[in-house]
């Protein structure tokens, strides 16, 4: 007898449909095989699928079985199959009478004792078993929070393989889990920093807060302890709360790679992801064997920050250009290419020579001039140009550091990030753009007109700093930005004044 379920497998953070068929011929020798390129986790499944019937109380095939995982040109990975196999070959031998077997999808890895242990993409397969049209999908009770959050499916919890086929075979009902959107939103779309915890640095608030408002990358330049990693990572908490749709994206993403925290149904605020400058080229953009998402995509609607950017490796800083962008890591492998949305801020530090004190009025800097100029060179013109602003944070001074008064805090900067995206948005209605910072060509000739005044300042920057083509589109870019914060319908020379003043590293340090 034939028994076929419907699982899943992934393609980057994309679910692909899989029909597993189980076939206990009756006859032959005994032994199963699974088929369709599996790996070798799901070619040892059958091991542990025998234990988990057994010690449920099934009994294994004595006679030759064969599992066949469809379409066979897919490469199959991980302990998804699991408890789709235990199932069809219960099923199979006619030991428990299936009912809802065409209804639900399954996936779930299987303990020795029968236990449902919990898997990677919950969400993703939800989604795929909704566009499929099934009525739900059963998966282990610590992914259903997850799934559930897609609506208009049944996502059934089960712990072991035995509440599995009882829920499938008519003889155990089990209750959806249903999560209530709003309310998870509202208890976790809160920071726990904010930008009144930072000391001064009132320049440099400024600076993000115009980043912020466009969606610009940003690069904070100055000596050890002046405040760059506690900048950078206040910068999610002015930015425009996650929208259903971009959290849902986020959490594909971050469910496929196994990085969502147990119990987790949405991110509901933006990731910040922070590698250590040791960090691979796939580990930052992606890649391997089997393409996974990098930090750029784990980022994705969020911020990427790297600290100590020049000690990062050469090839891994290059291959930042496509994403920064495209918004998208394109991994090509012999047999498929993937994918990855990477939509997102780059946020990046460095001091300003080896030492870290050549700004520093406090310190003297021991580097000499060659020494400066190889160390800057770590990082490419190329890339320079993509980093809309870069500005110097300077060390705090003491008055500053010990003082009473609080600078700017987050909820401020946060009304102005929001009332100038609210404004780009209204823009943009009709073009597919949404900021700024992604704006086309043809966008920039209709939005970014200069007067006189704006036209004699940019070309006077663009002939003393020799600015590229790409860097003069930026300074438009932050220009546009700079005028949405005030409110002004047109690019005025105060506005390219300023968006000038944030190429630091086209100016000499």
């Amino acid at each position: 007898m034939i028994a076929r379920l419907q699982s899943v497998a992934f393609l980057g953070i994309d679910a692909v449909p899989i029909e597993v068929e189980v076939d206990v011929s009756g006859q032959g020798f005994a032994g199963a095989t699974i088929v369709g390129l599996p790996d070798a986790a799901v070619k040892e499944s059958i091991e542990r699928v025998r234990s988990a019937m057994q010690n449920c109380g099934y009994e294994f095939p004595r006679y030759r079985t064969v599992i066949n995982l469809a379409p066979a040109d897919i490469r199959k990975e991980g302990p998804i199959f699991d408890l789709p196999t235990a199932l069809g070959i219960v099923f199979a031998e006619g030991q428990v009478a299936p009912q809802f077997i065409d209804e639900y999808m399954a996936a779930g890895e299987l303990a020795l004792d029968g236990r449902v242990r919990p898997i990677r993409g919950a969400l993703s397969a939800a989604m795929l078993a909704k566009e499929r049209g099934l009525r739900g999908i059963v998966l282990p009770a610590e992914n259903a929070r997850e799934a559930s959050v897609v609506e208009g499916i049944d996502v059934i919890p089960v712990t072991s393989l035995t509440e599995a086929v009882g829920f499938l075979a008519g003889s155990l009902p089990l209750d959806p889990v249903v999560t209530d959107l709003d309310s998870m939103f509202a208890d976790r779309s809160r920071y726990d920093v904010d930008f009144s915890d930072v000391r001064g640095q009132e320049h440099a608030k400024r600076a993000l807060t115009i980043a912020a408002a466009g969606g610009h990358n940003l690069l904070l330049i100055g000596p050890p302890g002046s405040g760059k990693t506690m900048l950078a990572k206040r910068l999610p908490t002015v930015l425009p709360p996650l929208s259903l749709a971009e959290s849902l994206e986020t959490t594909r993403i971050h469910s496929v790679a196994g990085e969502l925290a147990a119990g987790t149904s949405l991110l509901a605020t933006r990731p910040v992801r922070h590698p250590h400058h040791s960090a691979s080229t796939p580990a930052l953009v992606g890649g391997g064997t089997v393409p996974q998402a990098g930090e750029v995509s784990l980022a994705h609607h969020g911020v990427l920050f790297l600290d100590e950017f020049p000690e990062f490796a050469r090839q891994a800083l290059e291959a930042l250009r496509q994403p920064l962008e495209d918004g998208r890591v394109t991994i090509a492998r012999a047999h498929t290419t993937v994918s990855f949305p990477a939509s997102f801020m780059l946020v990046a530090a460095m001091n300003p020579c080896p030492c870290g004190y050549f700004t520093d009025p406090r310190k003297p800097c021991k580097c000499s001039p060659p020494q400066i100029d190889k160390y800057l060179a770590r990082i490419s013109g190329p890339l320079i140009d993509r980093i809309d602003i870069h500005i110097e944070v300077p060390a705090v001074p003491f008055a500053e550091l010990r003082g009473e008064r609080e600078g700017t805090d987050s909820a401020e900067m946060r009304e102005q990030v929001v009332a100038a995206r609210r404004r780009q948005h209204e823009r943009y209605a009709d073009n597919g753009t949404t900021i700024n910072a992604r704006m086309g060509n043809r966008q920039m000739r209709k939005h970014c007109k200069l007067d006189d005044a704006g036209e004699m300042v940019l070309r006077q920057a663009m002939t003393e700093l020799g600015l590229s083509a790409r860097a003069h589109d930026k300074v438009l870019r932050v220009a546009r930005t700079i005028a949405d914060l005030a409110e002004s319908p047109d690019i005025v020379a105060d506005h390219v004044s300023e968006a000038v003043h944030y190429r630091r590293l086209d100016r000499q340090l």
